[in-house]
């Protein structure tokens, strides 16, 4: 019997093929006497199927376990809404990438027997939050999986800012921003700005600047426990933005102080028995896959 009874299931709407996945993924859930539970949005979009649906941050109310069919964006956005529950995530690529999607669509049967067999690796996954402050007093806050990112919004000029980490001055830097990025995230745009790759293990938040006018500032890595503070200089003369996974933007002004910490609790990441993270990096990163002792 399944160590899971009912299965969340979260999707991207934009792509037919991804609604036929979803139909697939219901049919063998069904065939196990598993019940699924579709996210409201993606009931909507499939008038007549007759089965369970819940609001998208209620969704773990109803169920033990999520699964995401999508891509990388798409497991960013579920993650945050669900990460207040206890529960484990698993993600079925549709996207291009998919450090975080494991299984693939066409061989849905193969891989999920042995996860709904209990042979799966599960880890956990941290998260990290943004406080906004302006003038003592609370202004905007956000979450993210990924990272944190502060950069001009829509204007091209660069920015300065103070950073302190645990109360100690660091630097006052002049550039296109700063990504605060988790282990999980050390594959995306930090690593993209030139950043390090993180093992996911690791218990580290790694900190990029973005086009630095200064070219000695450099990655630095750093405790996951830390506690960051970016001050927005009052000389700016634009209104950054902090982003949080690429999907959420929430204003700074020039005064503004951003606190970054290690969110409490995170993600349960489900993977296949088999999963290994360099072979991951392998495939997606195109690294040399022959071996030659």
């Amino acid at each position: 019997m399944s160590l899971f009874r009912r299965v969340g299931i979260i999707a991207r709407l934009d792509k037919p093929q991804i609604i036929d996945t979803v139909k697939k993924l219901m049919e063998y859930l069904q065939e196990k006497d598993i019940a699924p539970v579709l996210e409201d949005q993606l009931a909507a979009m499939m008038p007549g199927i007759k089965v369970d649906s819940a609001p998208l941050k209620e969704l773990g109310d109803h169920c033990d376990m999520v699964m995401v069919v999508g891509g990388d964006g798409s497991f960013l956005g579920a993650a945050r809404a669900i990460c207040h529950y206890d529960i484990p995530v698993l993600g079925i690529n549709r996207g291009t990438l998919g450090f975080l999607t494991d299984i693939s669509p066409h061989n849905l049967k193969e891989e999920l027997d042995p996860i709904f067999r209990g042979e799966y690796q599960e880890e956990k996954r941290f998260m990290i939050e943004a406080k906004i402050k302006r003038q003592n007093r609370p202004s905007g806050e956000g979450i993210a999986l990924n990272d944190l990112v502060l950069h001009p919004g829509k204007s091209a000029r660069m920015i300065r800012f103070d950073l302190f980490i645990d109360d100690q001055f660091v630097m006052n830097q002049k550039s296109d921003g700063l990504i605060v990025a988790t282990p999980t995230g050390s594959t995306a745009y930090a690593l993209s700005a030139g950043g390090p790759i993180l093992l996911p293990k690791l218990d580290a938040l790694v900190l990029v600047p973005m086009h630095p006018h200064t070219l000695s500032n450099r990655p630095i890595v750093i405790d996951a426990n830390a506690r960051i503070r970016i001050v927005v200089c009052e000389s700016n003369l634009t209104y950054p933005s902090v982003s949080c996974d690429g999907q959420l933007n929430i204003t700074a002004a020039p005064g503004d102080e951003i606190y970054i910490t290690k969110k409490t609790g995170g993600i349960r990441l489900i993977h296949p028995r088999n999963h290994d993270f360099y072979n991951v990096c392998r495939d997606k990163l195109g690294w040399q896959s022959s071996y030659r002792p």
